[in-house]
């Protein structure tokens, strides 16, 4: 899937456009004339004569500086960037146990009490996700006080959600290898996985295929992967990958190692 920009940015600055001579009342008033008719301009307290004399300004602006409405449509976009902003801090706030505090269910690269946790939520079937997995087996070998809490979410269709059943099903036969057994079978196959194919991969990674499809279809591994997609709808994941860093900063997309460990200074530092 496409790599989205950032979740976390700098704030706007003021709107260029309001240093260029038309003011944010007129450009309100002039957008309100174009869209809101006579009612919406009588409602505002000016005449319909008024109302046309506003939109011809408008018009003439934009026809003399059509930059004008660039940095408008700017302004609009940094403002909603900010309150993306703003959500994303709220919805970390609100979930900040629920990211910080693994549960049995989870499996962890790295050390299992580093003083920081980084939560990345991922689809088997991603190719980003694929392409970061060395990234992650180097970070965690070159900082031994973090751990990498993996959350999976089939979000990419029904093998997707086969692949993702199957790796938390190997959990259950063999705890954390198990499931790092699996992952890598299923995330390096290039194979799109179907009930036989799983039956492979399973064999090939040391686990008992049939006690696999049997886990696969029942309640513990429904539970995990519904708990793992609520939290992620929680924090408005936008995409897989997506790498929550002690509940405070958001990296969604594929990264690099570079971006990783700076990501993990920067919440250290507070």
């Amino acid at each position: 899937m496409p790599h989205p920009r950032p979740t976390v940015r700098p704030h706007a600055s003021t709107p260029p456009w309001r240093a260029r001579g038309l003011s944010a009342a007129l450009l309100a008033a002039s957008l309100l004339g174009f869209g809101g008719g006579a009612r919406a301009a009588d409602a505002s307290g000016f005449t319909d004569a008024q109302r046309q004399e506003i939109v011809n300004i408008v018009r003439s602006a934009l026809k003399t500086d059509p930059s004008i409405l660039t940095d408008a449509i700017a302004a609009l976009r940094a403002g909603a960037e900010a309150q993306q902003q703003a959500s994303t801090r709220d919805a970390l706030a609100a979930n900040r146990a629920a990211l910080t505090r693994p549960v049995a269910t989870d499996a962890i690269l790295g050390n299992p009490h580093g003083g920081t946790t980084v939560v990345e939520f991922y689809d088997p079937r991603c190719p980003y996700c694929r392409k970061v997995l060395p990234d992650l087996d180097r970070l965690v070998h070159d900082d031994r006080d973090v751990r990498v809490v993996e959350k999976i979410v089939p979000v990419l269709g029904p093998a997707s959600l086969l692949a993702a059943q199957a790796i938390v099903a190997a959990s259950l036969q063999g705890g954390q290898d198990a499931y790092f057994r699996m992952q890598r079978a299923v995330m390096t196959d290039s194979t799109k996985p179907d009930a036989a194919r799983i039956r492979v991969l399973a064999t090939q990674a040391g686990l008992d295929p049939d006690r696999l499809a049997a886990d696969m279809a029942g309640p513990a591994v429904a539970a995990t992967l519904r708990d793992n997609t609520a939290l992620a709808q929680a924090i408005n994941m936008e995409g897989t990958p997506t790498f929550v860093f002690d509940a405070r900063y958001v990296i969604p997309g594929a990264v690099e190692l570079d971006d990783l460990k700076t990501a993990i200074a920067k919440v250290r530092k507070g």
